[in-house]
C-alpha cells in the first residue's frame, strides 16, 4: 500500500496553547494541497485530532468525498507543553531551544515517542491493505516514522516544510520504503 504522510499548515503562533488552529497562510497551504492531492486517487484519510492537522485535512477530504478518521498515536510530541511557536520562528528567535527540540529535548524521550508513532502508523496499514491512504500529522511524526524505515535513530533529522507531502511505502510482507520526503511543489502553484 502507499502511504502519504502530509504535514500540517501553517499554525497560529499561541502561548496559551499548544493544539493551536491554522493562521490565515496555513489554510491557503491546506487549500493548495487539497487540490494538489485531488488528482490522486487516494482511498481513506485519517488526522492527528489537533487541530493544525485537522484543518488541514478538511479541504482534501471535502474535495474527495472521504469522512476524516483521526488517530490519537499520530500527534506531536509537544501536545502538552502549553504553548506553540512555528518552528521557523522559534529557530531564529532561540536556536539553542530549537536544536534541544529538534534532537528531542523538552523532556520528550523519542524512542518512546516514534514507538507510539510506528505502532499508530502500523494500525493504519493493517486497516488498508493495497490501498493508498493520507495521514495528515506533524513534522515530528513524519521524521521518526521517516526515521524508522530507514533504520536510523529516532530524532528531527530534516525540517518537513508545512504541507508537505512524504510517501512511504507498505509491503504486506512488512518491508517499509520511502518514496519521497518534503514534496511541496503544489506550494508554488
Amino acid at each position: 500500500m502507499e502511504l502519504l504522510l502530509v504535514r500540517h499548515g501553517r499554525p497560529e503562533r499561541r502561548e496559551d496553547t499548544s493544539d493551536p488552529h491554522l493562521a490565515s497562510e496555513g489554510h491557503e497551504q491546506a487549500r493548495k494541497v487539497a487540490d494538489w492531492l485531488s488528482a490522486e486517487h487516494i482511498d481513506a484519510v485519517w488526522s492527528s485530532p489537533m487541530r493544525r492537522a485537522f484543518q488541514t485535512a478538511e479541504p482534501f477530504a471535502g474535495l474527495a468525498g472521504h469522512e476524516i478518521r483521526q488517530h490519537e498515536g499520530v500527534v506531536e510530541f509537544d501536545r502538552s507543553s502549553g504553548v506553540y511557536i512555528p518552528t521557523e520562528e522559534l529557530k531564529r528567535e532561540n536556536y539553542a531551544a530549537w536544536q534541544a527540540m529538534a534532537q528531542g529535548g523538552h523532556g520528550v524521550d523519542m524512542g518512546e515517542f516514534q514507538a507510539t508513532v510506528v505502532a499508530a502508523i502500523e494500525d493504519i496499514i493493517a486497516a488498508h491493505p493495497g490501498q493508498k491512504v493520507a495521514i495528515f500529522c506533524h513534522g515530528g511524526v513524519i521524521n521518526v516514522w521517516a526515521a524508522h524505515v530507514l533504520g536510523i535513530p529516532p530524532k528531527v533529522f530534516f525540517e518537513a516544510d508545512y504541507t508537505s507531502i512524504n510517501r512511504f511505502m507498505a509491503a504486506r510482507s512488512g518491508q517499509r520504503a520511502v518514496v519521497s520526503l518534503n514534496e511541496r511543489a503544489h506550494l508554488r502553484v
